[in-house]
């Protein structure tokens, strides 16, 4: 089951990614936070004590690369599985001859890249063998693979989370690329910094199609007339399709458009807010950055006025960073022009302001005694907790207590402005505000 190219395979060249694949986890790049020096999974790997385990990630992050390394470690066979053309007779066949080398001692890392597409009887057929040791299962997967991966198998394996390389780390992998003689170091090729940072920009944290555009731009460089290429702008837009590519994530254009975008919905323009979340999209921009700052428009600018729109901005958070794009492309259209044409309040981000200053400036004010905790007994003799009236117990769920500090007593945070929803929240807010008023007074 070993792969062997074929005669015709043998003479035509590999793609860069392929010729640039890792050899040792100091060739890796990313994923720090299990392969830092101490890390979990370097560890394992290093002893050599690595179990059955599924790798969750977005494509492109290093998946294959990081089993093969694993394999070639630990000195195993490795077994590529394709989930797509392999039935239960060609697995049940590959778990014999694994269970026949463990008997000689070899070990066998089977790697099943995309094994969510496995469905139910397949992965019931591995289960015995992981279960004896025969094999060791290494999992790939885009999905996540609590819904995916049947639980007894599941169980059985440790997951690791693999997480989208940031363009600091694409931008290393290409000017690798360009050095390392496997790739462009036996070649004169001219790139400017700012270009190969738009490509890993582009890329969107994978590895792989960041390799792959460098290569096709190169390959349809200029010739420089001295026997080098020089890659210019044109040969990027050109090799993507995509002029809007070329803008640098942390620059002044990045900031004009994610505010285009906030102003836009702000000003209940659903048609401007597609554009510029799409003019952002398509150049390269990370899905997960823009649904946090729609997410932060749900409270700031929509607020209390509706207050599903949080929901729905969380909906679509989860939506880019479990998927990621082109997929979640629509997701985020629909939390946009949902906040696009929700009615506004900023009440809750003024609120917080109003009280930041004062909490700021007033840091040494005490919580006043009666709305403090008195878990012992020496408390209790402070009077912490003194006069403490339990809402619950009151006839309309309300109290007179004082719970600000006296030098802020009165002061108001929370002013509704009774649009949409909110109008509901600002008739409750003033209907308590004067029963307390006409309590104290009682008092």
């Amino acid at each position: 089951m070993d792969y062997q190219p074929t005669l015709f395979e043998s003479g035509v060249p590999q793609p860069l990614a392929e010729r640039l694949r890792p050899r040792d986890l100091d060739e890796f790049c990313g994923q720090e936070h299990l392969l830092g020096e101490g890390k979990v999974l370097r560890r394992m790997i290093e002893s050599d004590a690595v179990g059955s385990m599924i790798f969750w990630g977005p494509p492109g992050v290093g998946k294959t690369t990081l089993a093969r390394i694993i394999a070639h470690r630990t000195k195993a066979k490795f077994i590529d599985f394709s989930a797509v053309t392999s039935g239960i007779k060609e697995i049940k066949g590959v778990m014999e001859n694994a269970e026949s080398a463990r008997r000689y001692g070899r070990k066998t890392i089977l790697f099943v890249d995309e094994i969510h597409r496995f469905n139910k009887a397949q992965q019931d057929a591995f289960l015995p063998y992981v279960e004896k040791g025969s094999i060791i299962l290494i999992g790939a997967t885009t999905e996540n693979p609590s819904f995916e991966v049947n639980g007894a198998l599941l169980s059985r394996c440790k997951v690791f989370v693999l997480h989208a390389l940031s363009a600091e780390d694409i931008v290393k992998l290409l000017k690798r690329a360009l050095e390392d003689e496997r790739g462009f170091g036996g070649q004169k090729v001219e790139i400017a910094q700012d270009l190969i940072a738009a490509i890993a920009n582009f890329a969107n944290g994978d590895a792989r199609g960041a390799l792959s555009t460098l290569e096709m731009a190169v390959l349809n460089g200029d010739d420089d007339g001295q026997g080098g290429i020089r890659v210019t702008a044109q040969n990027i837009e050109q090799c993507t399709s995509r002029k809007s590519l070329l803008y640098d994530k942390k620059g002044e254009e990045h900031y004009n458009l994610i505010s285009a975008l906030h102003k836009s919905m702000r000003n209940s323009d659903p048609d401007a807010a597609v554009y510029w979340l799409a003019r952002m999209l398509e150049a390269g921009e990370d899905p997960v950055y823009i649904a946090r700052r729609v997410t932060r428009f749900a409270s700031e600018d929509v607020g209390l006025a509706d207050p599903r729109a949080l929901s729905i901005a969380i909906d679509a958070f989860e939506a880019c960073r479990l998927i990621g794009m082109p997929e979640c492309s629509v997701h985020l259209t629909q939390a946009v022009v949902y906040m696009s044409l929700a009615p506004k309040s900023n009440a809750l981000y003024m609120a917080y302001e109003s009280a930041k200053k004062d909490a700021l400036t007033q840091l040494s004010e005490p919580v006043p005694l009666v709305i403090r905790n008195a878990p012992t007994k020496l408390m209790k003799e402070l009077d912490y907790g003194k006069g403490y009236e339990y809402a619950h117990d009151a006839k309309d769920k309300l109290t007179a207590m004082q719970c600000l500090p006296d030098s802020l007593e009165g002061r108001r945070y929370y002013r509704p402005d009774g649009k949409g929803e909110e109008g509901e929240f600002k008739d409750r807010l003033e209907r308590i505000t004067e029963w307390k008023k006409r309590h104290r007074k009682d008092d």
